[in-house]
Formats: C-alpha cells, structure tokens, sequence
C-alpha cells in the first residue's frame, strides 16, 4: 500500500524543497491535540497547553478536527491556489493570505475532509447533506462547524485566520523563530542533494518511507503508508516541506487539481529506520501462527538447529523448516552456521521493534 505520485518527464526544478509556516503550526496543533502521537515533545506540548488562555482552548478544540481527524489541506493552501506557483509563504501571514486566495469549492472541500475522507481521491463538489450527517456521526463540534461552513463559509474562513494569528501571538512565534533555521537549513541541504545526488538518493533522506519508483518508462514517487492514492505532478510539480515537530507522521496531500505536497519529518529518534508496510504485515502474519509462536520462545533463548526443534516440540524437521523459512522472510530469525551444523536464533531486537514499527506505520 502506498501514496504515489506521476513525476514522469517532470523537469527535476519543479521539485523544490520549502517551510511553511501554516503547514508547521497544523503540526504543531496536532501535537498538541495528540501528545501520545508525539512522545518526545511531551515537555513542549505540556507547557504550551498550560499557558494557553481558556478562550484561546476552546477555539482551538472546535476545529482540531482540521489536524487530528486528517490534516487538512486547508494548512497548505499554497498548493490549491488555481493558476498559482505553488510557492509557499516566507512568513506566516503572507500563507494566511493565501489561504484567504483559495477559491470556495477547495476551500470547503479542504475544511471537510474530515467528513468526506473516502472520496478525497475523487475530488469534486461536497454534497452537503452528506457532509452533515458524517460529521453528526463524528460528534457534535464536528456538525456545529460543517453546519457553520456550509451557511457561512467566508466567515468561517474569517474565524480561522484569526485562529491562527492568536496561535502565533500566543505561542507560535516564539516556537517559529526557534524551529525555522533547522527547517530553512534542512530544505537548502535537500535541495543541493537533489542537485548532487539526484532524486533516489534525496527522497531516501527524506525518509525511508519514501522512494523512487521507476517501470514500464514511468516515474513514480512513492510513499509507504496504509492507504492506497494516487496524484500526478506533470503539470505543476511537488513540494516537500520539513517538519520539526512531524515525526512519526508523514503526511501526502494528492487531492486532485491540487499540487502534491509531502510534508516530513527532521528529526525522530535514534531508532532503525520504520519498516514497511509489507514487512510490517510479514512479520505480524509469521507471528500469529500458534507453532511460530512456540518455536520463537526457545529461540528467544538461544541458537538451536533444525533438528533440535523438530525434537523438542514433536514434528518433522521439513515442518521446522517451512516455519522457520517464513521467519526469516519476516526478517525476525537470524541463522548462522557453527561447524557442520546450522543454528537459528531469534532477532530480539526485530520483534521488540514491532509493537514501534506497527505504531508509526498506523500514525505514518
């Protein structure tokens, strides 16, 4: 499963690397809502909510929505201006402005996407009555602001931008001025890596999560999540934005008419690069299996042959070997060879790493 993007005969200038100021204060809004998302900035989120003014909190959980439900592309409106450039805004006011230049019908789609998030592929106009009941469903905040946006969308447009600027007087600009130099540095290194190296190499240090996909004379980006979609970047480009506060969240606007948009994390902890999405499922599938599961408890403990395991648990050694190979296609058994024998032993560290891994691909 992936999110991929047509980047075929795409001259590679039309791939930039750029902040955004609106995109980086949605992720720092979600990590606000979502502090369990985000274990290293527990410190940060604490602080910022306790500072914040009652008025301002409650604001804020009227439209949270916009950045825990999806990610809105109401956070990235320089992608959706019609016949824009797809630049973003050097401060956080000149991209308020462009949010104010986003046309009606994206404006709205992009503020429901939390109710119509199946058929964000297809794009289109946003039938109302179904937008209100998928909201009532969603809970009573949720109704409150679709009823609002469908009645008065240009006000509701209003009461974001203010919103957002007391967020930025509140807590946003002290968090901007702090975390933009790393951010500015990081998209200057990728795009001279982008020069240098060419688009494989800069996309693998974006994450590993994402690659380069090239068959049957197509480029293709692609991002590894639990979602399938699909978008085409031949006719305006694709813009990557860094995110201090993004990990574990890789996030893929490919909303159709809209210039793509991956928006990625900096920093994470020091921990192996996430697992894929095939692996992940490999791995899960392998353990689930009741006889896996005992032979991984002897060989948690130590190196044992194919033979020794076929006598300990009372089978046939072709049957130790059908589980062990699925193991090893999982990735979660090592083998090493001592003499004329051949040991197995279980990675530890492999199936500690499951219960992180399934974590970041579900959040990814």
């Amino acid at each position: 499963m992936s999110v991929s993007i047509d980047i075929t005969g795409l001259p590679p200038e039309r791939i930039v690397f750029e902040t955004s100021p609106l995109a980086e204060l949605g992720v720092a809004l979600h990590a606000l809502s979502e502090p369990g998302h985000h274990p290293g900035l527990h410190g940060w989120a604490t602080a910022t909510a306790a500072a914040l003014k009652p008025d301002l909190a409650d604001r804020l959980l009227e439209a949270d929505f916009l950045w825990t439900t999806t990610f809105s592309d109401v956070l990235t409106p320089f992608a959706g201006i019609r016949g824009g450039d797809g630049r973003t805004g050097a401060t956080l006011a000149e991209e308020l402005d462009l949010l104010d230049r986003l046309d009606e019908d994206r404006f709205m789609a992009a503020a429901l996407e939390f109710t119509c998030s199946a058929q964000y592929a297809a794009g289109g106009p946003v039938r109302p009555e179904r937008a209100l009941e998928l909201a009532a469903n969603r809970g009573p905040r949720q109704l409150d602001f679709t009823r609002r946006l469908l009645s008065d969308p240009v006000g509701v447009r209003a009461w974001l931008r203010r919103l957002f600027e007391d967020c930025d007087r509140a807590f946003f600009a002290d968090t901007w001025r702090r975390v933009q130099p790393a951010l500015a540095a990081d998209a200057r290194h990728k795009t001279e890596l982008l020069r240098r190296k060419g688009l494989s190499e800069v996309l693998h240090a974006v994450s590993p999560a994402v690659s380069l996909d090239e068959e049957d004379g197509r480029r293709r980006i692609a991002v590894d999540k639990l979602s399938d979609g699909r978008t085409t970047a031949t006719g305006s480009g694709v813009t990557f934005v860094p995110s201090s506060f993004g990990w574990p969240h890789v996030w893929v606007l490919h909303a159709p008419g809209w210039r793509p948009v991956v928006h990625y994390p900096i920093a994470a902890p020091e921990l192996p690069g996430p697992a894929s999405v095939e692996l992940l499922h490999l791995r899960m599938e392998a353990l689930a299996h009741p006889m896996r599961m005992r032979l991984c408890r002897q060989l948690a403990r130590a190196a044992y042959t194919t033979s020794e395991l076929a006598e300990s648990y009372g089978i046939t050694p072709p049957e130790v070997s059908r589980h062990l190979a699925v193991l090893k296609k999982a990735q979660l058994v090592t083998t090493r060879r001592r003499g004329r024998y051949v040991l197995h032993q279980l990675d530890v560290a492999a199936v500690a790493r499951i219960g992180s891994d399934f974590l970041e691909t579900v959040l990814r």
